[in-house]
């Protein structure tokens, strides 16, 4: 075979185009003519040799050999340069633009998302700019304001530019109209430029020369929507489904605002298993089937013409139900790679759940798409979390799943993989399209590679992947390759031997990707490859690396160095370091763990890629401790040291601006001014304010106060009346002095004069729920020229919208509860004050609020504790360190604080009413601060504090409570057991028991037992006797707590009680030996037969069970000693069967007796029933011609007189006469029809009677049936004549006759018949004729036979035939003749 393959090396040379070898020919040709030879002319010839002409010459022999030699050395050398050059170059080129269109097509130029928004807005306050780019590689954004590049650096502060995962910003601070222009970004990488565009107009104040109200130069901008009601984290069930939804402030539409949804900063669109639902009040994200890979961080940012606002919230999904208890988790993200023919490499990742025993491998699962059928494509566990799948079908699309094995069973199968058609990856590369001016030309390197018949071997063979079952190995095809399809040949071979085996046995390897199983570990492999095609196999490849099977990649190293943070109220934020080595690591799982419970619990379930992760869901104010494991495609590394603990709290950072501020009241120098709190961060108390103001003419800030103001009210003073006046107020805490609030509006400093009263203030919601919400403000300060004498509120559902009131009547108080609300719409408020004058100044709007309940709200609750207290109690799991529960009664501080008395412990306040009264009636109010709103409210009514007053009273004076009262039992061996149950008892708990006004201790015929635990008192009588009668007192005393329970036995009651206890001791006695388990009784059978039967127990073998009746002992009983069954069977009962049955039993340890008296009304009973099942029996009527006539019967199983039977005819009761006899027997009721006449005919009714229970039957003889009976009838009647009248031989003669020789035979009957018959005798069958010797006598009815001398021919059969006209008759004789001497029975 070797030689084979090194002679067909040969025809690899000829593999160009028909053009080439032609050229190539040519030039061949063109050389050899040239060439230059040495011509000896002959002699005398002068060179010439003939007419040959000059130059040419013939070549004989050795001198032609070299000529071809030269030929095709010449030919060899001219071939391999233009050949190998020409289409190496050509391929080269193509290659490289195949190469460089697929980097093309993998990446792309900047595109935008998401397109800058113009904006409008007004002077002195801040503007965003936000914008979404996409491109590969990533772009780089660059910001210019009319064409001029913006740089930051020129203007510190004015200019902030941020990239938040794709999210470019541009915010410019505090415009100015200089401000206003054209806005663009411009995002460039290595594959193009991208541009969007906005125009940015800033809107002054223009003030009158007489201090009129500010206006407008141009149209108001549009209202600015917020976020509100965002969602928080959420921790949804794998397999469940999870909703994520946020209200908007004002109505959403396309000019205000445009919303997008990311998770981990990639953009989310609709899909079968998300979808994404935007309306003008909200919007709502929903997974209708959650999978671990939909864990991450989901944002959604809200572009309006102000800027980005965004809200973000971590989903973690938890781990379904384990398919088999102790399984492990489902894997997660399954990807293909290195797709090809017959070949994909499936990836994933391992789950952070191995269910307590570590994971050995998995199982990899496949399917093509529209079939239902899952084939696994491993049957050996593979360690490595990648798989390469050989064997599929060319151009046929599959999808893949993973599950994962530990020692307790297989988890369940991961989300499927998105569907991979496996295609010829090298196709495309083996076309080449050159275009020319003409179209384009089409060429594949199949045209350029010739005829290719025996392939050459593959190239560069590599190991790609060393998985625990599997080794991947990859190579390049052939070059050329030829027209003909290709397939591959693998084999193996352990290094240090010669033996190559084949290891894609019963495998067509049609790409150049293998995975080969079934290797030893520990064995160190080598490999090689064989190209094949339709011609023939090639060499082998060159042997890859040594491989050493069975060593898989090491698992990472464990991160290290954990540290928490405090992040949240209920959440944690965890920082590591990550392994040194970080090959092909995936990413991290944390764990977190209480502290003192050793229950850890997984905290995300798709592996976090950097080295922070913030840990929700945790529990606030408690300990908790966390650790962290690496992932990698090895699988997952130890877990790391363990971090210090931490307690879950909110951590302390800057508190963010102040805003909302307004104008309270203004004097000559003097003006008060109110802000609204910072909305960030919530726990973290305020420690105080500072105020800056500006002159506006100056344009120069100066601070107002240098130590922090506590209230948010200030007056500022030495101020310049009829000058404008700006202000910005900063917001302190621990950490330090926040950021500035916005610039306020610009006041004019002069003195208020209007009548009406000023604006009311601090105008907050609290207490928000679906339908109804609680406002509170502060009274103006600025009163007007009378006090205020109430307040009116308005509400508007969106900014710039209408506004509406609430109350039509003014309020006297400074609070009002508003509802009803609908539930999920959002609000602002506004409240304005009144006097004498009229309506003041509106106050500032309200937050926008929500009609929403959140999630985990808490309701104020009543209740009695165990001391008797009366309390209110509130628990607000959102609570701080720096929290305080404010209580209020009817909105106010508490006036009589004596009254009540505050308990509070953790995230519990009580407030207890020291003497619950009528002045406690009314609305108690508590708000928590530090958190996000949490209030609750109520109101106690009289009704409800009477019944919270009872519940005090009895816990104050307490009754042990009674579960069961004195109840009576009878025991054993007549003992009898007393006992009563209470409620559970302390260890301390009392017990005296009187009887009879004396009190009873514990004694061997009186135990007396007390169950503290349980409340159980029982007192045991052992033999209780008359003495016993009385009453009996259970006192029992527990702390506070009495009880007293009496049971009276006295009377009837003790008497009845009394005699049972007698019954139970006897049974007791007589079951000490053969006892009758079920005592004799009767019963019928279905055959009507009466069953006496009992059955007896205890028994031994000597053991005897005898009968008797009326003292008369009986022998037909039966028993089983088996059983312990006694019966006595009475097939057909009489009177003779009453009496009084008796059975006893008895052996040596005693004998019980039974009786069963069957007389008067337990024999009519019995008879009763027997009718009962014998009637019940009865067939229908029938109907059967006789002789005499027809009889109408019934038939059944048994009949009895003391059954009462009746018949009718056409409902006429019939009577037994001559013509119609009624009769019965022990198995039919008949009635009997004699020479039936037409007046016979009807329906014939049979009524049989068992006391109040009636059987009928009845039949109905129609004229056919009827006339079919008579004719039935006659011929019976005739027949029965005919057998009268007919011939017989009615007596007299034997059957048998032995007479001796010589001796007389006389043989002599009767006969009969009307006529009277003829007579013949036959012997053996002949007639015999009368003689001397032989005579026949007939004499009326007398027939006689006889043989005077009897011979011992003789001997015979006779026959006596007799006949008439209606019939005839024989009688058979046989006749034995012997001799004297012999015996007759030898005859």
């Amino acid at each position: 075979m070797a030689t084979r393959f090194h002679h067909s090396r040969a025809e690899h040379f000829d593999r160009s185009p028909r053009w080439v070898t032609s050229a190539v020919r040519a030039r061949s040709s063109a050389e050899r003519s040239s060439a230059t030879h040495v011509f000896r002319p002959e002699p005398g010839t002068g060179g010439r040799r003939g007419k040959r002409e000059q130059g040419k010459r013939v070549l004989f022999g050795n001198e032609m050999k070299k000529v071809d030699e030269c030929y095709y050395n010449a030919r060899k050398i001219l071939l391999a340069p233009s050949d190998h050059k020409a289409i190496r170059g050509k391929v080269d080129k193509r290659m490289a633009e195949e190469k460089k269109h697929s980097e093309e097509l993998a990446a792309r130029g900047p595109e935008f998302v998401v397109l800058l928004r113009p904006h409008t807005v007004w002077e002195k306050m801040n503007v965003t700019l936000s914008c979404i780019v996409q491109g590969s590689p990533s772009p780089t954004v660059t910001w210019f304001k009319d064409g001029i590049r913006i740089k930051p650096a020129d203007a510190p502060g004015k200019y902030t530019i941020e990239n938040k995962i794709g999210l470019q910003t541009l915010e410019i601070s505090r415009c100015s109209p200089l401000d206003s222009g054209q806005y663009s970004a411009l995002a460039s990488n290595t594959h193009g430029e991208a541009s969007s565009y906005a125009t940015i107009l800033v809107n002054k104040y223009q003030g009158s020369d007489a201090g009129d109200s500010a206006r407008l130069d141009s149209a108001r901008p549009l209202p600015d929507v917020n976020i509100l009601d965002g969602f928080a984290a959420s921790f949804p069930k794998e397999g469940g489904s999870l909703t994520l939804s946020c209200c908007f402030s004002t109505p959403l539409n396309a000019q205000s605002g445009e919303v997008i949804w990311l998770r981990d900063g990639a953009l989310l669109k609709d899909s079968p298993l998300l979808k994404i639902d935007t309306s003008a009040h909200d919007t709502q994200l929903t997974l209708t089937h959650v999978y671990k890979e939909d864990e991450g961080l989901y944002t959604v940012c809200l572009f309006t013409p102000t800027g980005c606002k965004e809200h973000s919230g971590y989903v973690f999904v938890r781990d379904a139900a384990a398919a088999e208890p102790g399984a492990a988790g489902s894997p997660l993200d399954v990807e293909c790679w290195d797709v090809h023919r017959d070949y994909v490499l499936v990836s994933w990742k391992p789950p952070s759940a191995d269910g307590g025993s570590a994971v050995i491998g998995y199982l990899i699962d496949r399917k093509e798409v529209g079939s239902e059928e899952w084939v696994q494509c491993n049957h050996i566990p593979e360690k490595l979390c990648k798989f390469p799948a050989v064997g599929l079908c060319e151009n046929h699309t599959y999808q893949f799943r993973v599950r994962a094995v530990n020692g307790a069973g297989i988890s369940r199968a991961s989300r499927v993989s998105e569907p991979v058609t496996v295609i010829d990856r090298t196709a495309a590369s083996r076309i080449m399209r050159i275009w020319t001016d003409r179209g384009e030309i089409v060429v594949t390197k199949d045209e350029l590679e010739g005829d290719v018949r025996i392939p050459l071997p593959p190239t560069q063979l590599r190991v790609t992947q060393v998985g625990q079952t599997y080794v991947a190995l990859s190579w390049n095809e052939p070059d050329p390759r030829g027209r003909e399809p290709l397939t591959y040949c693998v084999e193996k071979c352990v290094v240090g031997s010669d033996s190559w085996q084949q290891a894609s046995m019963g495998i067509t390897v049609s790409c150049p990707r293998f995975a080969v199983t079934e290797l030893d570990k520990g064995k160190v492999y080598t490999f090689r490859v064989k190209s094949v095609n339709k011609y023939g196999i090639s060499q082998p490849s060159p042997p890859s690396q040594g491989i050493s099977f069975g060593q898989l990649p090491a698992a990472p190293c464990s991160p290290r160095n954990v540290v928490p943070v405090r992040d949240s109220r209920t959440s944690v934020q965890v920082l590591w370091e990550g392994p040194e080595d970080e090959n092909e690591l995936i990413g991290f799982y944390v764990y977190a763990c209480q502290v003192g419970t050793n229950n850890w619990e997984i905290c995300n379930n798709k592996p976090v890629n950097t080295n922070r992760f913030t840990v929700h869901g945790l529990s606030p104010r408690k300990e908790y401790v966390f650790r962290v494991k690496s992932v990698s495609p090895a699988g997952l590394s130890d877990y790391s040291m363990e971090s210090t603990p931490i307690i879950v709290d909110s951590s302390i950072s800057l508190p963010s601006a102040p805003y909302g501020l307004t104008l309270l009241s203004s004097g000559k120098r003097e003006m008060v001014i109110a802000w609204k709190k910072p909305k960030f961060p919530i726990g973290p108390d305020i420690l105080g304010y500072y105020l800056d103001c500006c002159d506006a003419a100056v344009a120069e800030w100066h601070e107002v106060n240098i130590k922090p103001i506590k209230t948010r009210v200030y007056k500022i003073g030495n101020l310049t009346e009829g000058r404008f006046y700006e202000f910005r107020a900063f917001a302190m805490n621990w950490a330090g002095v926040g950021p500035s609030s916005a610039v306020s509006d610009q006041f004019k400093c002069e003195q208020w004069t209007t009548p009406q009263p000023g604006p009311p203030f601090h105008l907050e919601c609290t207490e928000v729920r679906s339908s109804s919400l609680l406002l509170h403000w502060q009274p103006p300060l600025y009163t007007g020229k009378d006090h205020v004498t109430g307040y009116l509120l308005e509400l508007c559902e969106t900014e710039g919208g209408e506004w509406r009131a609430i109350n039509e009547k003014p309020t006297p108080s400074t609070h009002l509860r508003v509802s009803p609300l609908e539930e999920g719409k959002t609000y602002i408020f506004r409240v304005c004050a009144l006097n004498s004058a009229g309506a003041g100044v509106p106050s500032l709007p309200s937050d926008p609020v929500c009609a929403l309940t959140r999630p985990g709200t808490t309701e104020m609750e009543t209740g009695v504790d165990e001391d008797g207290n009366v309390f209110l109690v509130f628990q607000c799991p959102e609570v701080t360190d720096t929290s305080e529960f404010l209580w209020s009664k009817d909105e106010q501080e508490m006036a009589t604080p004596e009254r009540v008395r505050v308990e509070t412990a953790g995230d519990v306040s009580k407030l207890i009413l020291v003497d619950p009264g009528a002045a406690d009636l009314g609305i108690y109010s508590v708000q928590v601060t530090g958190t996000d709103g949490a209030s609750s409210s109520h109101t106690l009514t009289n009704e409800e504090l009477q019944k919270l007053k009872e519940l005090s009273h009895r816990k104050k004076h307490p009754v042990i409570g009674v579960k069961s009262d004195w109840a009576v039992e009878l025991l054993d061996k007549g003992s009898v057991r007393l006992w009563l149950q209470v409620e559970a008892l302390s260890p301390a708990a009392h017990l005296q028991l009187i009887f009879n006004q004396k009190e009873l201790s514990s004694n061997p015929t009186h135990r007396i037992n007390f169950d503290k635990a349980s409340g159980l008192v029982e007192m045991i009588i052992q033999n209780f006797t008359a003495a016993d009668q009385g009453s009996y007192t259970a006192q029992l005393q527990d702390g506070k707590a009495t009880g007293q329970f009496t049971l009276v036995l006295i009377g009837d009651k003790f008497r009845a009680l009394l005699s049972e206890c007698d019954f139970q001791r006897n049974e007791w006695r007589r079951k000490q030996g053969p006892y009758f388990e079920k005592y004799l009784a009767w019963v019928v059978t279905d055959d009507c037969e009466t069953l006496l039967t009992c059955k007896v127990t205890n028994t031994r073998c000597q053991t005897r069970v005898t009968w008797s009746k009326d003292g008369q002992p009986l022998t037909e009983p039966t028993y089983d000693p088996n059983t312990g069954t006694s019966a006595l069977s009475i097939p057909q009962i009489t009177k003779n069967d009453e009496g009084v049955y008796k059975v006893v039993v008895s052996d040596e340890r005693g004998e019980d007796s039974s009786v069963l008296k069957i007389l008067n009304q337990v024999y009519d009973d019995i008879l009763q029933e027997i009718c009962t099942i014998a009637g019940s029996t009865a067939s229908d009527l029938k109907l059967q011609p006789t002789a005499e006539g027809l009889k109408v019967y019934s038939s059944l199983k048994y009949n009895m007189d003391y059954m009462k039977k009746s018949w009718a005819l056409n409902n006429k009761t019939l009577e037994s006469q001559d013509r119609r006899r009624i009769g019965s027997d022990n198995h039919e009721v008949w009635l009997q029809i004699v020479n039936p006449t037409e007046a016979d005919k009807g329906k014939y009714t049979l009524e049989m009677f068992v006391g109040k229970l009636t059987h009928k039957r009845e039949l109905n003889l129609s004229q056919k049936v009827f006339d079919e009976a008579i004719a039935e009838y006659q011929r019976l009647k005739q027949a029965a004549f005919a057998e009268k009248n007919r011939a017989k031989v009615a007596k007299g003669l034997p059957d048998v006759v032995n007479v001796m020789e010589n001796k007389a035979l006389y043989l002599s009957c009767t006969v009969s018949g009307d006529p009277p018959p003829e007579v013949c005798w036959l012997k053996n069958d002949k007639e015999v004729v009368a003689s001397d010797n032989c005579q026949v006598t007939v004499d009326k009815t007398s027939v006689t036979f006889s043989i005077q001398k009897v011979m011992s021919q003789d001997s015979g059969r006779y026959t006596l035939l007799v006949r008439n006209k209606y019939g005839s008759e024989s009688a058979v004789i046989t006749v034995g003749v012997y001799k004297c001497g012999e015996e007759a029975a030898k005859q």
